[in-house]
Order: structure tokens, then sequence, then C-alpha cells
């Protein structure tokens, strides 16, 4: 029987028939049954498969099992090195669990991030992973819980990246934290005089970042005044809209100012340059993140690390769990000192 011949697709009762064995036997070998075939056989099967050009029907097998072999990811911005970090540790991961990561960007979008569970439900992942950041006053908070209550209700298993309501497993982030420490260590270098570019409001990541930065100052006795920061996007073009217009109101004595993540301080930098200004000598640009490209631009960026593909790791791990108390500790940051941020000259 040959493949060039066959004028519809390839069942498994022909792959069977081919090989010379069961169909339970070609089925086994074929699905990534647990139950021990003999690997004579098994070679036998997966020979016969590839002449009559056999392509298992991945939806039947979903049906029967309940469940597939992969693993859902949502993340807000593909194209964002934050998240495309995030989902190579998580690739990685799922290929040594022998799983395949489907992916989809919800934009920001509780709306659309709600519809992009619905629809992934129907393909019954084994895995659904949510690494977009959490509102705190989502309108579809309800809506996507119950969605995916019923999924896990169904043999589903679902993880959050980072702080959320929702009672599903989770890993945290120390948002919070590194911002803070962030603070400490600029205001050890001899900064004084701060600003920041904030994300949308309402952002869990962005408000715990703020928050902690915020924090570390007043603890050393400093402000972050009012009208020394910008809410913008979570973008390189946000970063680049805020600094712009923190210059147009006159950034005047403003030593260093704080963006939120990194692609946000990368706009930052090119909007000072384009105003004249010199990045880390007339005004310093610290990050969040630490994105690789960060260690190529020029000034290189003075960032709090995230162990971004490590988080994506841990993710999986988790949602493979046995149990929620496998959670562990939160994944710990820490501050990077590089040339956008220099020790100033009366710096004790």
């Amino acid at each position: 029987m040959s493949q060039t011949s066959r004028s519809t697709p390839a069942t498994l009762h022909d792959v069977a028939r081919e090989a010379g064995v069961s169909l339970a036997t070609a089925s086994r070998s074929l699905n990534g049954s647990t139950r021990k075939v003999n690997e004579a056989y098994r070679q036998k099967v997966l020979e016969a498969a590839a002449r009559l050009g056999y392509t298992p029907n991945l939806s039947a097998q979903a049906v029967a099992r309940g469940t597939t072999t992969t693993v859902a990811l949502l993340v807000a911005d593909i194209a964002d090195p934050y998240f495309s970090s995030i989902a190579a540790g998580v690739v990685g991961q799922a290929d040594s669990e022998r799983l395949i990561v489907t992916m989809a960007e919800t934009d920001r979008d509780s709306a659309r991030e709600l519809e992009l569970v619905r629809a992934m439900r129907g393909q019954r992942p084994r895995v659904m992973i949510l690494a977009s950041s959490r509102r705190a006053d989502d309108p579809a908070a309800d809506a996507l819980q119950a969605e995916l209550t019923a999924y896990e209700q169904t043999g589903g298993r679902v993880v959050f990246i980072s702080s959320t309501d929702q009672a599903f497993r989770t890993v945290e982030l120390e948002n919070r934290a590194g911002a803070r420490a962030l603070a400490t260590e600029m205001v050890g270098l001899g900064y004084r005089r701060f600003g920041a570019l904030m994300g949308p409001e309402g952002l869990r990541t962005g408000e715990d970042r703020i928050a902690g930065f915020t924090e570390g100052l007043v603890a050393a006795g400093f402000d972050l005044p009012a009208d020394r920061t910008a809410r913008t996007r979570f973008t390189r073009d946000g970063g680049y809209e805020g600094m712009r217009e923190l210059i147009a109101r006159g950034i005047g004595d403003t030593q260093l100012v704080f963006a939120l993540n990194d692609v946000m301080a990368m706009g930052a930098m090119s909007a000072l340059r384009d105003a004249g200004l010199e990045p880390g000598l007339d005004v310093a640009v610290a990050g969040f993140d630490d994105i690789p490209t960060v260690r190529d631009v020029t000034p290189t960026l003075t960032t709090v690390r995230l162990p971004l593909e490590e988080v994506g790791v841990r993710a999986l791990r988790l949602a493979l769990a046995e149990s929620d108390a496998d959670s562990g500790s939160p994944v710990p940051t820490e501050v990077v000192v590089r040339e956008s941020t220099p020790r100033l000259a009366d710096a004790v």
C-alpha cells in the first residue's frame, strides 16, 4: 500500500494492518500511552504510519482522554521580551514533559482574555497558564473565574503568573520588594530627586512596582512627587511618550527616572536623546525585568532582574504538581546596577 495511491487519509486501522499488529497495539504506540508496548512492534507501527502518511487525530484523542498533551499559554504581548522570555521557559519545560505549547495574545484586554480562555477550553489543553498582569478592578474577573473553575473541574490545571485574587495556583513575583530594593540602591548611589513612568492605572504589576519604589524612597527620607510621574502604556513607545511628557512639563532637577519595565526605559532613553539630553549623564534611567537586550543598549540599563525563563519553568511545574503546596516562595529579584545610573560625585 503506498501513500501516493490513496485518495483518502490513512486510518489507524490501515496502520495496524500495514504493521501486522492489533488495533490496540497501534493505538498505544502512536498516542503516547503509559501502557508498555514491545519496542519491535512500536517501531513497526511508526514505520507503517510514516509510509502511509498517517497523522493521529488529536481532537479524537482529546475526547477519549478528556485532555490533550497541550499547554495553553496566554500572554499580554507576544512581542514583549518579558513575555517571550517566560514563554521560552514554558516551552523548554514542556519539551522535557513531552507536551506541546500553544500561545495566544490578550493585548492586555480582559474581555479578549476571557474569549480566548473559552476558545481554548474547547481544545481541552492539559494546562492553562495566564501570564498577563491582573487588573485590580477587572469587570471580567467573575466570568473568568467561572470559566477556569469549569475547566479545572474537567481535569485541567490553571496557573497564574504574578498577583491575583483568583483562587488558582499562582507563581508569585517579588515586584514590590524588587522595586523597593531598587529605590534603596539608587539612594545609596547618591540620587535624591526622582521621577517615574507608570503603567496604566489599575494594572497590578505596575501598581506593585511603583508602590515598592515609593516605599523605598520614603524609608530613606525622600519622595516621588506626583508632578514628576506620567502614566503611559507598558511598551517601548509608551516609555518614549511618557518621558516626552515629563520633559514638556519641565523635567527640572530630576536626577533619576524609574520606568516600570525595561522596554519603557529604553523608550525613555530615546526620548531623552531626542530632547538633547544624555541618558545616564543628564538624567539617569532605571527599569525592571532585565530582559536580554538591556545589556546591549547604550548606556547599559540598571534594572531589577527577574529570572523570566525560570518563571516559565516554575509555572508549568506548578501546573503539573500533585499539590498546591508545591507553589513555593515568590520568585526572587535582584538589583543590577549598570551605566545608566552612575554613582553621583557627591554620594557619600
